[in-house]
């Protein structure tokens, strides 16, 4: 701590140095923490249903397909089901066309069997049940559309040629689909005329080790059928709609990792340039008593100071994007809610850190070690 105002002072002598390197370092990693938090995040919503206990069982032959709704007596008597509910895709919109976000229909009598972890209120639950026009509202949506419990909406129907009046009634917590909005199916289907078929089913199985058992035993009952199904773990379902991302996580990955490189080389560079331009004053501080290895560590710490400036500017400028984009990318479903994860913030400013030492690591080590004699007199 003795030469903090040393390298203080030393920053300090090419202000504009300084500042456009650490400007440089805060947008590489910005762009490197962003584009690495989307594949971060893929990860994390797979890891937490992995131990889910629910099934999605849709059409085989696609998620546009339907089902005829009697298929729901027959999953509900399985051995090992706790709970079905069925459900209908609305996709409607608030306002505009820019105001779409997943809408879906859902039977109320199990709702709160099904998803106990959606943090819904045990009043939510009564109305969305007592309700006929009842809607709850994940958090993205509430705060994309500055919505409160007890207003009522409309959403225009684009799928359907009708619209809906509804009343939110609750909220969702994080554990659910941030974006997504739940009404009720009866409304639905007496508004649509057209009762007796479903997107898909949601069943909750009593233990995760029968998941598999009642995966196999569903997909057989409905064999040879006219709606053959597709049942599959929450974890599953939702790796199969992240599977179309998987490129473009790949592609940013590699250009995260592209990016810091390219900047550590151009770091090295200026890092080299401003070590070279101090020789002479290198060698006046060997010659009145500095050690080597005080000078190489007054060096490193400069660029190090340097780096994590960068770093710090670009994590916090990526958090604050992200944290905006999460509230109007309701199309993405469950990366609707993309934010930086605190391992992509630890792995940014190491990345930081080690651009700083990297970069002035060579040049500095050379300088300090140079021979006074010889440096005082290429000075001259």
């Amino acid at each position: 701590m003795k030469y903090a105002m040393l390298i203080l002072k030393n920053l300090m002598r090419s202000k504009r140095r300084t500042f456009l390197t650490v400007f440089s370092i805060a947008v590489s990693l910005f762009i490197f923490s962003a584009l690495v938090s989307l594949p971060t995040v893929a990860n994390q919503v797979l890891a937490d249903s992995a131990s889910s206990v629910r099934i999605a069982c849709h059409n085989k032959a696609g998620l546009t397909y339907f089902m005829p709704m009697a298929y729901q007596q027959r999953i509900a008597a399985t051995p090992h089901v706790v709970a079905v509910v069925s459900e209908s895709w609305f996709g409607g919109i608030l306002h505009d066309i820019n105001d779409q976000f997943p809408n879906l229909a859902v039977d109320p009598d199990q709702v709160d069997l099904m998803w106990p972890d959606w943090g819904i209120s045990k009043q939510g639950f009564e109305d969305f049940k007592r309700l006929r026009t009842a809607c709850l509202v994940g958090n993205g949506t509430m705060k994309r559309f500055h919505l409160h419990i007890g207003q009522q909406i409309q959403l225009k129907g684009t799928v359907y040629p009708f619209n809906v009046t509804l009343n939110i009634v609750g909220t969702m917590n994080d554990k659910a689909p941030p974006n997504f909005l739940l009404f009720r199916r009866d409304y639905l289907e007496e508004a649509a005329g057209r009762p007796g078929v479903v997107s898909n089913f949601w069943v909750r199985v009593d233990h995760s080790e029968n998941v598999p058992l009642v995966i196999a035993s569903l997909d057989e009952q409905f064999a040879n059928s006219s709606a053959e199904t597709r049942s599959e773990s929450e974890a599953a379902f939702i790796g199969n709609f992240l599977q179309g991302f998987r490129t473009f996580f790949q592609i940013a990955e590699m250009l995260g990792v592209i990016v810091v490189l390219t900047i550590g080389l151009v770091a090295a560079n200026t890092a080299a340039m401003s070590i070279r331009e101090r020789r002479s004053e290198i060698a006046v501080m060997r010659s009145i008593g500095f050690r080597s290895g005080t000078i190489l560590g007054l060096l490193l710490s400069e660029s190090l100071v340097i780096g994590l400036a960068g770093g710090i500017l670009g994590c916090g400028a990526a958090f604050l994007v992200l944290k905006a984009f999460s509230v109007g990318a309701p199309a993405l479903g469950p990366l609707g809610s993309i934010r930086m994860p605190p391992g992509v913030l630890v792995e940014t400013l190491i990345a930081a850190a080690l651009i700083g030492l990297l970069s002035a690591w060579f040049p500095a080590r050379s300088a300090a070690r140079q021979n006074i004699v010889d440096a005082l007199r290429l000075v001259a």
